[in-house]
């Protein structure tokens, strides 16, 4: 036994030496190797089934290909809509919001493609971002009923549809409209309209000279102008003096693209359902 423990092993090397390094000559075992060679074939039969590489007309030996698994899902997709499209697309926007059927279609396919259009600018949920509306807290600036979020989804704001919504801020800083220190006023002003502004100051005049006309003698917001209300708790761009200083110095003019021509009318109806049931449709 002692003699066995002993005993030096010889182990052949290849012959290769490198900095005194030799390279034994220890040969895989034949379970790896055979693995190795049976899962060669099996990845060469399967490439032959279902080729990841292009082949005449995409067709492989079992006649599949992921262009024909895409477009048969799809199709079975749209036999699913089917069933409701023609319905939906019949109906007023009263008759879907009373329809849960309706609705729940308009909301999932709404849903869809606003986060795919829509949320890079308002957020995921509608929740907004600075410069872009929230729509769920019910300060509209043009309108918060089903059918005038449609027309501005339809058309856009600033945009270059022909029946867009069009208004314009003044820039009363830039364009020497009013003083950096009339400016300043206005921006106190505006900040102090949520608690009841005091309407005998200076500022209270150039407010009413320069901002009631659209945004209101209480600072109420003008739909008709896309004018935001001025006297609650919802900032487009900041509520800060800064910010306030900033907008009333440079003006502002937010552009909406307009989704006709872009969308389907269907898709733009389901989207307008969608963000009138964000929570703060009227």
């Amino acid at each position: 036994m002692k003699n066995n423990k002993n005993r030096k092993i010889e182990v052949q090397d290849t012959g290769h030496e490198w900095d005194g390094i030799k390279e034994y000559n220890n040969p895989d075992p034949l379970w790896l190797r055979y693995t190795f060679y049976a899962a060669l074939i099996f990845a060469l039969i399967y490439c032959m089934l279902y080729p990841s590489s292009p082949t005449p007309n995409n067709i492989d030996i079992l006649n599949w290909s992921s262009i024909n698994e895409l477009d048969e899902k799809l199709k079975e997709v749209e036999k699913i809509r089917a069933a409701y499209q023609t319905d939906f697309d019949k109906a007023s926007f009263e008759e879907i919001l009373k329809n849960p059927t309706l609705k729940k279609f308009a909301l999932a396919g709404g849903k869809s493609t606003f986060n795919n259009n829509c949320a890079v600018c308002h957020g995921a949920g509608g929740s907004g971002n600075i410069g872009y509306p929230n729509l769920t807290a019910g300060a509209w600036l043009w309108g918060g009923k089903i059918d005038d979020i449609y027309t501005t989804l339809k058309h856009g704001i600033r945009s270059e549809d022909p029946e867009t919504r069009e208004s314009v801020m003044a820039a009363f800083g830039r364009d020497k409209i009013l003083t950096p220190e009339e400016i300043g006023k206005l921006a106190n002003y505006v900040i102090s309209l949520r608690n009841g502004a005091d309407t005998t100051s200076e500022a209270h005049k150039l407010f009413q000279d320069n901002c009631a006309a659209c945004h209101g003698a209480q600072g109420q917001g003008g739909r008709e102008f896309g004018a935001p209300a001025l006297n609650d708790a919802v900032w487009l761009y900041g509520s800060d003096k800064q910010t306030i200083y900033d907008v009333i110095f440079n003006g502002r003019g937010g552009v909406m693209p307009y989704w006709e021509g872009k969308l389907s009318d269907s898709s733009i109806r389901q989207v307008a359902t969608y963000v009138h049931q964000l929570g703060g449709g009227e």
